[in-house]
C-alpha cells in the first residue's frame, strides 16, 4: 500500500492534477449552457458528467504527461524542473509512455460513447494536446497553442450535449485561449534566462519582459472581450456579466503581483487563475439555475 502510494503521489507531481481547475470549469459551462438551450434544464445526466469528467481528466493527463516526456532533456537542464518525477527517475521513460498510451485511449473511447462526432474529433484534438510541447522548440507562438489546448474544453462541452458547436462555444473557446495564454507568457518569465540559452522559443526570451508583459495584458483584454461576447451571444444574465467583471480584477490583480515581483509568478499562475475558473462556473450556473429556471 505504502508503494502504491508512491506511485500515486509521484504521477499527481508529474501531471500537477491539481492544475486541472484552469479548464474543467470551461467544460461544464459549455455543457449546462448547451443543456439549457435543449432540454431547457441545465442538468445534462449522470451519463454525461462521468464521460465528461472521464475525457477531461484523460486529455489532461494526456497533454501533461506528453509535455513531461518530450522536455525531459530540457528539464534535465532547468534547476527549477530538475526534480521532476519524469526527470530524476522516479518515473520511466516505458511508464510514461504506457500512461499516455492509456490516456489516449481512454479519452478516444469516452469521446465514442459520447458521440460520433465527439469520437471523431477526439483524434484531432489529442495532435492539438501534444502539439504544445513541440512548438515551443521553435516558436513563440507556443503560448497560444497552449491556450487553444484549454480553449477546446468548451467545444468539447458543447458537442458532447448537443453534437456541434454553437457560436458562444467558440466565442468562450477564445475567451479561454488568449486567458491561458496571457498567463502562460506571465509564467514563462520564470525561464526568461534560461529559454535565451537553450534556444527555446517563448514570448519573454524572443522580445523581453517588458514587450511580454505587454502582450499577456493585451491577450487578457481579449479574453475579457470574447466572455463579454460569448455571454451575449449565449443570453446570459446579471450573474455571468458579474463572473465576468470578478474575472477582469482577477486578471489586473495578477499583472499587478506579477510587475511587484516575479518571485510571486506561482501565486498569480495557480491561487488567481484557479480561483477565476472556479468562480466562473458558478456564476454562470447560478444564472441558468436560478435566473434562466433551469
Amino acid at each position: 500500500m505504502e508503494r502504491f502510494w508512491a506511485v500515486f503521489r509521484d504521477i499527481n507531481e508529474l501531471i500537477v492534477f491539481k492544475h486541472s481547475v484552469f479548464a474543467m470549469p470551461f467544460i461544464f459551462i459549455a455543457m449546462i449552457i448547451a443543456s439549457h438551450e435543449i432540454n431547457n434544464s441545465a442538468w445534462f445526466g449522470v451519463r454525461l458528467m462521468i464521460l465528461g469528467l472521464i475525457c477531461a481528466v484523460s486529455a489532461r493527463n494526456f497533454a501533461m504527461s506528453v509535455n513531461r516526456f518530450a522536455d525531459k532533456d530540457i528539464d534535465a537542464l532547468n534547476q527549477r524542473t530538475a526534480n521532476r518525477p519524469s526527470v530524476d527517475g522516479r518515473i520511466g521513460r516505458l511508464n510514461m509512455s504506457v500512461f499516455i498510451a492509456l490516456n489516449a485511449v481512454l479519452f478516444v473511447c469516452a469521446a465514442y460513447f459520447i458521440n460520433e462526432t465527439a469520437f471523431i474529433l477526439s483524434f484531432p484534438m489529442l495532435i492539438t494536446l501534444a502539439s504544445y510541447s513541440f512548438f515551443k522548440r521553435f516558436s513563440p507562438f507556443a503560448h497560444l497553442v497552449l491556450g487553444l489546448s484549454l480553449g477546446l474544453a468548451p467545444i468539447a462541452g458543447s458537442i458532447a450535449v448537443l453534437g456541434y458547436t454553437h457560436i458562444w462555444s467558440w466565442l468562450l473557446c477564445f475567451g479561454v485561449m488568449f486567458w491561458v495564454a496571457g498567463f502562460d507568457i506571465l509564467y514563462s518569465l520564470q525561464d526568461i534566462d534560461f529559454d535565451k540559452e537553450h534556444k527555446l522559443h517563448s514570448i519573454p526570451s524572443r522580445y523581453g519582459k517588458d514587450a511580454a508583459m505587454a502582450v499577456s495584458a493585451f491577450f487578457h483584454v481579449l479574453a475579457v472581450v470574447f466572455w463579454l461576447l460569448f455571454a451575449a451571444d449565449a443570453s446570459l444574465g446579471f450573474f455571468s456579466y458579474a463572473a465576468i467583471a470578478v474575472s477582469a480584477v482577477i486578471l489586473f490583480c495578477e499583472h499587478i503581483i506579477v510587475r511587484r515581483d516575479f518571485q510571486k509568478i506561482d501565486v498569480a499562475f495557480f491561487t488567481l487563475n484557479g480561483y477565476l475558473g472556479i468562480l466562473f462556473f458558478i456564476f454562470v450556473w447560478i444564472d441558468i439555475v436560478f435566473m434562466a429556471g433551469g
